[in-house]
């Protein structure tokens, strides 16, 4: 297997995408250095972009209706979505790679009953089905974490049960199951690995989607309660005032398009990489 400087040597459109996440990540990471104000701070309120403040100092993307600093929340909120984005996804992919697994290798009823509720799950306007376990439960990392599971792992199930039928019959496999091998090394020993490449691609795609998930919950007051730093929630308390201070809005869309873009990006570098293989 190539090492990741050669695959991102070989492809501009994987670089870029990698740039623009591994930038979020950085801020991030850095949020309590590079926030020049607290993300709750009541400063001045509907600055414009690049107005100052009594003693001086600068509102680089301006405030909110409340005279909170735009810059400083938009960094907060990038931590926020850099942890539970990764951490919902990576919930889902448990449960959906382990479900579609153990369907696609032992087949028979195990297969029908999880393909068939899989499909029920499918069946459902997804944001409905955010809707009504949030509403249902409650606005809370948690819930938002377990609504993305419920939604997400039947799609990832469905995804892995199609590659592991075609790599059941495989000889690595037969051979494993004549040394003995336990049903667990079968499947993430034998099998897993050798699906990992349409996994890693679906992995930031969802990375994407679940990203726009979380803002869209954040839009609809179903996100992380206030007052958390949230992208989504941003947009939707500066919506009423979005035709006169048009930054309260465009900087927090622009951040999750960027965000969504680098994942979109990493997933199209990679697919173009492998058809090279």
């Amino acid at each position: 297997m190539r090492s990741a400087h050669a695959m991102l040597g070989e492809s501009r459109v994987l670089a870029a995408g990698w740039l623009i996440v591994l930038f979020w990540i950085a801020v991030a990471v850095a949020a309590p250095l590079l926030a020049p104000f607290g993300p709750n701070a009541t400063l001045l309120p509907m600055a414009l972009p690049g107005e100052r403040l009594p003693d001086g100092r600068m509102l680089l993307l301006g405030a909110d209706h409340l005279g909170r600093d735009i810059l400083s929340r938009l960094i907060w909120g990038g931590r926020t979505v850099l942890i539970f984005a990764p951490l919902a996804t990576l919930c889902a992919y448990a449960v959906g790679v382990s479900a579609g697994l153990l369907a696609g290798y032992r087949g028979g009823w195990i297969d029908e009953l999880l393909s068939r509720a899989s499909d029920i799950v499918l069946a459902f306007p997804v944001l409905v089905l955010y809707i009504v376990i949030i509403q249902r439960f409650g606005a809370s990392a948690l819930n938002i974490v377990v609504a993305v599971v419920i939604t997400s792992s039947p799609g990832i199930m469905r995804l892995v049960r199609g590659v592991v039928l075609e790599l059941r019959s495989r000889a690595y496999v037969a051979a494993a199951e004549m040394r003995g091998e336990p049903l667990s090394g079968i499947l993430f020993v034998e099998i897993l690995p050798n699906a990992r490449g349409p996994l890693i691609v679906d992995l930031c795609l969802r990375l994407g989607y679940v990203t726009i998930t979380i803002g869209t919950l954040g839009f609809l007051g179903l996100g992380l309660p206030p007052p958390t730093p949230d992208w989504g929630g941003m947009i939707s308390e500066s919506r009423h005032f979005a035709l006169v201070f048009p930054h309260m809005v465009v900087f927090p869309c622009i951040a999750v398009s960027s965000l969504v873009l680098g994942f979109n990006l990493i997933a199209d570098g990679l697919r173009e990489v492998s058809l090279r293989d």
